[in-house]
């Protein structure tokens, strides 16, 4: 069997667990080298490796001026900088592990799955979701024909209220001009799943959402800038920085590298010193906390997404002519199973019960690198599961449906990508 050889370029939270988990199957992969502008990411990356020669770089160019050192690069910076180093990297030679959303804007999108097409790499995007077992066994059922044809589809993902605070009211996505809206860099996924399970094109779309509650307007009587100053209301604030102490430590993994070795003292002052201590009602931040999309699909199929940080948790009903789906989070905990099938002659209900994986993204991290050796050896681009090809629909309709929310216009989506595809 031939080994792939993997480099990274951006060694943060991502990279690492593609890197720990190719490291995990020797026979298959082969991780060679990183760059990252931190040292300590770089240490992280080299030691999950376990190559003893794992060779280190400052940064994507220094990288980039060697001959080609793998056969695929992995693409695990922010948003904002994703489209230089791909680009770079497909001309140098290398096929690409791209972390989504594929690029900060659409005509990037655009031009990304044009040179790859020109040169002939094979991009794969991280729609882990599509590797999950939920949605693999979801996929199955849609195209067996047990559901019928599908009419409409509803899907909700729960942000949950302290994955909202880290995320995208304290860190890195919170400021949308210095990352991608919400709806790109965070449900691009399930964008891609509503796309992939109807598998026709989404024509037109409309979209509503709104920064309406971690704003300054709704901090409580005395709250500092900071919870490190001492906030009157930390023993009953569910967004206290304070909790990365206590319920929420592994949260500061994907932050802080020497969160496993710091004290108590430690954490508190890299905390007080930096942005995820801020009050969530004073901080700087553009990112909606809740947004719906209703689309329509070629066919006449429609479909809505909900996108909320005041909720936890995936769910999906899917209405087809014969049978009703209904699946996830919701189902599980109130049903007993991951996903029922409602047929609508009897009534009669079909239980699935899958194996839970408590990896990452359900399994889906876990399952992209499983696949990801088969899926850059198949004899054409086209078959792969998650090609750029594939995803830039999906991320068409989360641009669109940005655009649809600041516009409060319905967007068709045929003028929405010729628009940004001049050239």
């Amino acid at each position: 069997m031939k080994q792939l050889t993997l480099a990274a370029i951006g060694c943060g939270n991502r990279s690492q667990i593609y890197i720990d988990l190719a490291a995990r199957r020797p026979e298959r992969y082969r991780v060679i080298a990183g760059a990252d502008p931190d040292p300590a990411r770089l240490d992280i990356a080299r030691r999950l490796s376990g190559n003893p020669h794992f060779q280190s770089f400052t940064s994507a160019d220094e990288m980039l001026t060697q001959p080609q050192l793998a056969d695929v690069m992995i693409i695990g910076t922010q948003d904002n900088y994703h489209y230089g180093p791909c680009l770079q990297a497909m001309e140098k030679g290398y096929d690409i592990l791209l972390e989504k959303p594929i690029a900060q804007t659409l005509s990037e999108v655009i031009d990304l799955e044009r040179q790859a097409t020109r040169l002939g790499r094979r991009v794969l995007v991280c729609h882990v979701l599509r590797y999950t077992p939920f949605y693999t066994k979801v996929k199955e059922i849609v195209d067996s024909g047990l559901l019928g044809e599908i009419m409409t589809l509803n899907a909700t993902e729960g942000v949950g209220d302290w994955h909202q605070a880290h995320s995208y009211v304290r860190g890195k996505w919170a400021v949308t001009d210095q990352a991608t809206p919400m709806i790109v860099a965070k449900s691009c996924h399930d964008m891609d799943i509503i796309a992939w399970l109807l598998n026709r094109p989404c024509l037109n779309l409309s979209s509503w959402g709104e920064l309406n509650y971690f704003t300054a307007a709704n901090a409580p009587p005395g709250a500092p800038a900071r919870c490190t100053d001492g906030c009157p209301h930390a023993d009953t604030c569910p967004y206290d920085a304070l909790l990365y102490l206590t319920k929420h430590r592994r949260w500061l993994d994907y932050i802080y590298n020497d969160a496993a070795a710091a004290s108590t003292d430690e954490i508190r002052a890299w905390l007080a010193a930096g942005p995820w201590s801020r009050c969530v009602y004073h901080c700087d931040n553009t990112a909606v906390d809740h947004q719906v999309v209703s689309m329509r699909f070629d066919g006449g199929a429609t479909a809505t997404f909900t996108m909320t940080a005041f909720g936890w948790g995936r769910d999906i009903e899917i209405f087809g002519t014969q049978a009703r789906l209904w699946g996830g989070e919701s189902c599980l905990k109130h049903s007993g199973a991951d996903i029922i099938v409602e047929t609508h002659a009897t009534g009669d209900r079909i239980r699935f019960n899958l194996s839970h994986d408590s990896s990452g993204h359900g399994g889906g991290d876990s399952g992209l690198i499983n696949a990801l050796y088969t899926e850059l050896t198949k004899g054409s681009s086209t078959l792969l599961r998650s090609s750029v090809s594939v995803s830039v629909a999906s991320h068409v309709m989360a641009f669109a449906a940005e655009t649809a929310r600041q516009s409060g216009q319905t967007v068709n989506l045929t003028d929405f990508y010729n628009g940004h595809s001049a050239g």
